[in-house]
């Protein structure tokens, strides 16, 4: 079974569960701007129950991975429209209009945001509702016949989540490309030799065709003479 730590140090883990948006309203209701696809950064923040800067400040550090779950920023022309269209709609009171750009997160994002952000308790939670979901498909797939080989495989999958996401996974891939690269190594020393071999051949083959060209001229200086005389 994956751990809470795995989770928060694995991409690839938090990958894999990112179609899980269910477990967002399992946990707490999400409330969505009008359009019933989108929140903002205040929303994320008053969902996890934290700062707007805790979740601006994670949204830069895992901005690339944020934006491959659907987050991402309005600006100029496209910034007007949704403000016009959407956020005119927007029923609580003092909502701060954007000025030059707004960041809006889809349930992937939000949920993502879930399998980042430690110190919230509700993220926490989406965490541990995610984990038990997991752990709880997995048993049901494989029955009692095979679950003495999907757990030893479920135990060497989390090592390696974990070995990867704190780079204790180095050694091993040195290991395993060690071979290869040593036998890279045997195949440019054997280049090198028959490039040796093929240089020798070359410079050879040359001394024979002066040698050859000398011996024409050899033969034909007699025969030249018996046709003057």
């Amino acid at each position: 079974m994956f751990t809470e730590a795995a989770l928060l140090e694995s991409r690839s883990l938090r990958s894999g569960l990112s179609h899980h948006v269910h477990a967002l309203d399992k946990v707490k209701a999400l409330v969505l701007l009008p359009d019933g696809l989108h929140v903002t950064t205040r929303m994320v923040a008053d969902y996890f129950e934290v700062s707007e800067e805790v979740v601006r400040q994670l949204s830069s550090r895992h901005r690339a991975e944020l934006h491959s779950n659907g987050m991402f920023t309005l600006r100029g022309a496209d910034l007007q429209r949704f403000k016009r269209d959407i956020l005119s709609r927007y029923s609580v009171q003092g909502y701060p209009q954007p000025r030059s750009n707004l960041v809006l997160f889809p349930r992937r994002a939000v949920l993502n945001v879930a399998m980042l952000l430690r110190d919230s308790d509700v993220a926490r939670r989406v965490r541990t509702y995610l984990l038990d979901t997991e752990a709880g498909a997995r048993d049901a797939a494989r029955g009692p016949a095979g679950s003495s080989v999907c757990s030893s495989l479920d135990r060497h999958v989390e090592e390696i989540a974990v070995r990867a996401a704190t780079g204790a996974v180095t050694e091993a891939v040195e290991r395993a490309v060690a071979p290869v690269v040593a036998q890279l190594g045997e195949i440019n020393a054997r280049m090198a030799r028959q490039t040796e071999v093929v240089c020798a051949m070359s410079v050879r083959l040359a001394d024979v065709g002066d040698d050859l060209a000398d011996l024409r001229r050899r033969v034909g200086a007699p025969r030249r003479d018996r046709r003057r005389r």
